[in-house]
């Protein structure tokens, strides 16, 4: 997991620490030192204006620290730690809360074709079965087999599933879901929806008449880590819609992980969680520590 950034960091630091004499740090030295740090998100699918945060953070922090050779190092990561993770870190959400608050909570997933919403559904379900009473409504009624596959989940975690036919009204899906869920007590309903093109407009209106319908108690956008700066575009796109927070999938098997430090920031929406499989289990509630120690471990 991130192997790619991971490199471009150490190589980094053993540059920052090779740059670094026994004096106080200038801002040229500091600027020749955070070139190859820029150079080296870049490659790494890190958004542009996310990297001159960091590298504003840093040179706010470094510029006129005196510090030896050996410390150097050291120093330099310590500073490139406190920047991502600023970048990383927002206010989190916490499904429990939103659950507890509402009767039934809903909980609606959206984002692009392929992303990964309805296997995150069932990772989500798998996580919540055993403390709530939850309720699957299968709210893509475009894809084939996308109600087939739902189902299957369903099945296999012993969970309700309500759905309609292939080409039914995705917003009247989720209502008799609600519906459903409020007549037999249960606590939440995951919606699945539709894969869609954040520049097909007619599918996108379809979503907007979903969240009127039925005003989700939160929202979700589930984007793949290895569409790289593109999930930034789609996240904005999606805004049109509007969402409350983040699951970044595929992060198992993405080298370059750019993608978490942009996504956040520049929505100001949190990473809920991080998908790393397809076992109901590989599901990851995401922490801006973890996360940064990873990137520098």
């Amino acid at each position: 997991m991130f192997g790619n950034l991971k490199d471009s960091v150490k190589n980094f630091s053993q540059k920052a620490k090779e740059s670094v004499t026994e004096k106080e740090l200038s801002e040229d030295e500091v600027e020749d030192v955070l070139w190859d740090l820029e150079e080296a998100l870049l490659q790494n699918n890190v958004a542009y204006d996310v990297i001159e945060t960091i590298k504003e953070d840093m040179t706010e922090d470094l510029v006129g620290e005196s510090v030896t050779r050996m410390q150097g190092e050291s120093f330099i990561r310590e500073s490139l730690h406190d920047a991502i993770h600023d970048v990383l870190d927002q206010p989190p959400i916490d499904i429990d809360t939103v659950i507890q608050e509402n009767d039934p909570a809903l909980i609606l997933f959206m984002g692009f074709n392929g992303s990964g919403k309805t296997t995150s559904i069932a990772k989500i379900a798998s996580r919540l079965k055993d403390e709530y009473e939850v309720v699957l409504a299968a709210g893509d009624t475009f894809r084939s087999a996308a109600i087939d596959q739902l189902q299957e989940h369903g099945d296999n975690l012993g969970l309700t599933v309500v759905a309609h036919e292939y080409g039914a009204d995705p917003a009247a899906v989720i209502y008799d879901a609600v519906e459903h869920a409020d007549k037999e007590d249960a606590d939440v309903v995951l919606a699945d929806t539709a894969g869609r093109s954040h520049t097909d407009q007619n599918l996108m209106a379809q979503l907007k008449k979903v969240v009127e319908v039925n005003d989700p108690d939160l929202n979700v956008l589930v984007v793949d880590a290895l569409a790289g700066n593109d999930v930034v575009q789609q996240a904005e796109q999606y805004e049109a819609v509007g969402f409350d927070g983040i699951i970044l999938t595929k992060v198992d098997v993405d080298k370059k992980g750019g993608s978490a430090l942009s996504l956040g920031y520049l929505t100001g929406k949190p990473i809920m969680y991080l998908g790393t499989g397809q076992q109901y289990e590989d599901l990851e509630a995401f922490d801006a520590d973890t996360m940064v120690d990873r990137l520098l471990e």
